[in-house]
């Protein structure tokens, strides 16, 4: 019988708070969005699933690029509706940001994910010229390295400068082993093919992943274990956890936006 890694992967339970995060994540969300008025363009459709959907925010002036955030929530949670804020930072440099959504487990499979994130990111890209960077936390994070891949040949491959995974699960095999595998429906073909440490990056791609030193032990061995693979750098945030990681987005002067944007 192989080993229940369930709690290796259990972040709130190890987050003094956690179940105030998501609201707060929201409520923050739905305030950011107010405050852009026309330059918060929400749930342009991609395709026809529910959740086919993007939120696009615009800088003020002309886009230098455009940055792509990926959701996480263990590709059964969320939505784009909660990270508005993280947008941020991206904006106050004049880079427009493009969150998109994408249906959730157990309607969708993992592969299928990876395949709606590439068209979301294709749509938008047709709106905003420029150089395209990508990043997304968590299951987001997973999704983001996919689009680095080498077995991905979208439309938009050409543009894409920079990939930055936050607290990317990047070997879903342990997930097999997990009580969340219930609803994700995991197989070890599907395992192997959608994980971005045991596939080729794209050598024109630059990657840099990022973690919270304060993650769980198995989220620090994920994060090393992709920079090995990918042979790139990765940086350890001290002092953060899985949910406060992704807060450096808000700032335009932050370390986490220099290194997806500079």
């Amino acid at each position: 019988m192989s080993e229940d890694l369930s709690t290796a992967y259990a972040n709130a339970d190890f987050i003094a708070g956690a179940a105030q995060f998501p609201p707060r994540w929201a409520a923050e969300a739905e305030a950011f969005r107010a405050s852009l008025g026309e330059r918060a363009r929400c749930r342009l459709r991609y395709g026809e699933g529910a959740r086919q959907t993007l939120d696009l925010f615009l800088p003020e002036r002309t886009p230098a690029g455009l940055l792509v955030f990926i959701h996480g929530g263990y590709w059964m949670a969320f939505d784009p509706a909660s990270w508005s804020h993280l947008a941020r930072g991206a904006l106050a440099r004049d880079w427009a940001v493009a969150m998109p959504g994408y249906t959730l487990a157990p309607e969708a499979r993992i592969a299928a994910m990876t395949d709606e994130v590439e068209a979301a990111i294709g749509m938008a890209a047709e709106m905003v010229a420029g150089p395209l960077v990508v990043t997304g936390h968590s299951a987001g994070g997973h999704l983001s390295a996919r689009m680095a891949c080498a077995d991905r040949s979208p439309d938009w491959i050409d543009r894409l400068v920079r990939v930055v995974p936050i607290s990317p699960l990047s070997d879903l095999r342990p997930l097999m082993q997990t009580g969340m595998n219930q609803t994700l429906h995991l197989d070890a073909a599907e395992a192997r093919a959608e994980s971005p440490a045991l596939l080729a990056k794209r050598a024109e791609v630059d990657c840099t992943v990022w973690v919270g030193g304060q993650e769980r032990p198995s989220f620090l061995w994920q994060a090393r274990l992709l920079s090995e693979e990918w042979n790139c750098p990765w940086h350890v945030a001290p002092g953060l956890h899985h949910f406060t990681v992704i807060d450096d987005l808000a700032d335009p002067d932050s370390l986490l936006v220099q290194t997806l944007l500079d």
